[in-house]
Protein backbone atom coordinates (compact mmCIF):
# COMPACT_ATOMS: atom_id res chain seq x y z
CA UNK A 1 0.00 0.00 0.00
CA UNK A 2 2.78 2.46 0.90
CA UNK A 3 4.71 1.53 -2.24
CA UNK A 4 1.65 2.19 -4.41
CA UNK A 5 1.04 5.53 -2.70
CA UNK A 6 4.68 6.55 -3.23
CA UNK A 7 4.53 5.53 -6.89
CA UNK A 8 1.34 7.55 -7.37
CA UNK A 9 2.92 10.56 -5.65
CA UNK A 10 5.94 10.27 -7.93
CA UNK A 11 3.74 9.95 -11.02
CA UNK A 12 1.77 13.05 -10.09
CA UNK A 13 4.93 14.96 -9.18
CA UNK A 14 6.56 14.17 -12.52
CA UNK A 15 3.36 15.11 -14.33
CA UNK A 16 3.38 18.49 -12.58
CA UNK A 17 7.03 18.96 -13.56
CA UNK A 18 6.26 18.02 -17.17
CA UNK A 19 3.29 20.34 -17.57
CA UNK A 20 4.89 23.22 -15.66
CA UNK A 21 8.01 22.89 -17.80
CA UNK A 22 5.97 22.88 -21.00
CA UNK A 23 4.02 25.91 -19.83
CA UNK A 24 7.21 27.76 -18.91
CA UNK A 25 8.75 27.00 -22.30
CA UNK A 26 5.63 28.22 -24.11
CA UNK A 27 5.63 31.44 -22.09
CA UNK A 28 9.30 32.06 -22.88
CA UNK A 29 8.63 31.42 -26.58
CA UNK A 30 5.73 33.89 -26.38
CA UNK A 31 8.07 36.59 -25.09
CA UNK A 32 10.45 36.00 -28.03
CA UNK A 33 7.57 36.12 -30.50
CA UNK A 34 6.28 39.36 -28.99
CA UNK A 35 9.76 40.86 -29.26
CA UNK A 36 9.63 40.06 -32.99
CA UNK A 37 6.22 41.82 -33.19
CA UNK A 38 4.45 38.50 -33.74
CA UNK A 39 1.81 39.31 -31.13
CA UNK A 40 -0.92 36.93 -32.31
CA UNK A 41 1.54 34.03 -32.31
CA UNK A 42 2.72 35.08 -28.85
CA UNK A 43 -0.84 35.09 -27.56
CA UNK A 44 -1.38 31.64 -29.10
CA UNK A 45 1.73 30.38 -27.26
CA UNK A 46 0.29 31.77 -24.02
CA UNK A 47 -2.96 29.91 -24.73
CA UNK A 48 -0.87 26.76 -25.16
CA UNK A 49 0.86 27.51 -21.85
CA UNK A 50 -2.53 27.81 -20.18
CA UNK A 51 -3.47 24.30 -21.34
CA UNK A 52 -0.42 22.90 -19.56
CA UNK A 53 -1.05 25.06 -16.47
CA UNK A 54 -4.56 23.62 -16.22
CA UNK A 55 -3.16 20.08 -16.41
CA UNK A 56 -0.55 20.83 -13.74
CA UNK A 57 -3.17 22.42 -11.49
CA UNK A 58 -5.48 19.43 -11.92
CA UNK A 59 -2.70 17.13 -10.73
CA UNK A 60 -1.95 19.44 -7.83
CA UNK A 61 -5.64 19.59 -6.90
CA UNK A 62 -5.79 15.80 -6.95
CA UNK A 63 -3.01 15.70 -4.34
CA UNK A 64 -4.69 18.35 -2.20
CA UNK A 65 -8.02 16.53 -2.29
CA UNK A 66 -6.37 13.27 -1.32
CA UNK A 67 -4.60 14.94 1.59
CA UNK A 68 -7.86 16.43 2.82
CA UNK A 69 -9.58 13.02 2.65
CA UNK A 70 -6.64 11.12 4.18
CA UNK A 71 -4.44 13.53 6.17
CA UNK A 72 -2.50 10.74 7.87
CA UNK A 73 -1.32 9.30 4.56
CA UNK A 74 0.62 12.41 3.55
CA UNK A 75 4.29 11.75 2.94
CA UNK A 76 6.38 14.75 1.97
CA UNK A 77 8.50 13.97 -1.04
CA UNK A 78 11.49 15.89 -2.37
CA UNK A 79 10.19 15.21 -5.87
CA UNK A 80 6.87 16.81 -4.93
CA UNK A 81 8.67 19.84 -3.48
CA UNK A 82 10.65 20.05 -6.72
CA UNK A 83 7.42 19.82 -8.74
CA UNK A 84 5.83 22.61 -6.73
CA UNK A 85 8.94 24.72 -7.28
CA UNK A 86 8.66 24.18 -11.05
CA UNK A 87 4.99 25.07 -11.02
CA UNK A 88 5.45 28.28 -9.04
CA UNK A 89 8.39 29.33 -11.23
CA UNK A 90 6.33 28.71 -14.36
CA UNK A 91 3.41 30.73 -12.98
CA UNK A 92 5.73 33.65 -12.26
CA UNK A 93 7.12 33.49 -15.80
CA UNK A 94 3.58 33.34 -17.18
CA UNK A 95 2.64 36.54 -15.38
CA UNK A 96 5.84 38.22 -16.55
CA UNK A 97 5.29 37.02 -20.12
CA UNK A 98 1.85 38.63 -20.31
CA UNK A 99 3.32 41.90 -19.10
CA UNK A 100 6.17 41.71 -21.61
CA UNK A 101 3.82 40.88 -24.49
CA UNK A 102 1.80 43.98 -23.68
CA UNK A 103 4.99 46.03 -23.37
CA UNK A 104 6.31 44.83 -26.76
CA UNK A 105 2.92 45.46 -28.33
CA UNK A 106 3.00 49.07 -27.11
CA UNK A 107 6.64 49.50 -28.11
CA UNK A 108 5.94 48.20 -31.60
CA UNK A 109 3.02 50.63 -32.01
CA UNK A 110 5.23 53.50 -30.89
CA UNK A 111 7.96 52.50 -33.36
CA UNK A 112 5.42 52.44 -36.21
CA UNK A 113 4.10 55.86 -35.18
CA UNK A 114 7.59 57.37 -35.09
CA UNK A 115 8.65 56.09 -38.51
Amino acid sequence: MILEANEELQRISFSIILHAGNARSSAMEAIKLAKENRIQEAQAKMDSADVDFVKAHQEQSQLLSKEIRHPDENHLSIILVHAQDHLMNALTIKDLAWEMIEMYQRLNKLEVAIT
